[in-house]
């Protein structure tokens, strides 16, 4: 084969290489080391799943059966840990606060007295106030425990039962469940 009509099949080669690349089906992204959501597709409706997965330290929301978001968590730590089962949410509040975890503040300045304070445990301060630790974007689905935004989440069971995910995710998944989306947990 004459070198002239060698160059001109490899280019042909090369583009249906490429070709074939183009149209081969997107493989659904499950990136392990980080957050991820596809607004796009949860913005398509169908019905809202969670599962959360405490080996893997990770929360997944499905719409209409399709993966459209995950999450780092932070679940209960030893003693406090989040139980495996079949849940649904059972209420979402914006803003909550803890009734239990918390700290006691000075009634008139609003200066801290003292930080992680459990209201089970630890008598209230005279001129102070329960002030609970913020749980925003709250989903609750088993007892007093559920989803929402913290702060801490180092990737291991770290909490006191509830899951806890970064905020800006809390707020993604808060934003596409409703009271009786499935909630699955797992080991």
């Amino acid at each position: 084969m004459s070198r002239q009509l060698q160059i001109p099949i490899l280019h042909i080669f090369m583009m249906l290489c490429l070709l074939a690349l183009l149209a081969a089906p997107a493989v659904e992204a499950k990136p392990r080391a980080s957050n991820w959501f596809d607004d796009r597709a949860a913005a398509r409706g169908g019905s809202p799943s969670i599962k959360i997965d405490l080996s893997e330290q990770r929360a997944y929301l499905y719409k209409g059966g399709k993966l459209v978001g995950v999450s780092r968590i932070s679940s209960g730590k030893r003693g406090y840990s989040t139980r495996a089962g079949h849940f649904r949410v059972l209420s979402k509040h914006p803003n909550h606060r803890s009734s239990i975890y918390g700290s006691f503040v000075d009634r008139r300045s609003g200066r801290v007295v003292r930080s992680n304070v459990n209201t089970r445990k630890h008598r209230r301060p005279s001129g102070t106030v329960y002030r609970g630790a913020r749980m925003n974007n709250y989903i609750r689905f088993n007892g007093g425990i559920g989803l929402h935004a913290s702060g801490h989440v180092p990737g291991y069971p770290a909490s006191h039962g509830c899951v806890r995910m970064p905020p800006h995710m809390a707020r993604k998944f808060y934003r596409h469940v409703r009271v009786g989306t499935p909630v699955r947990v797992t080991h």
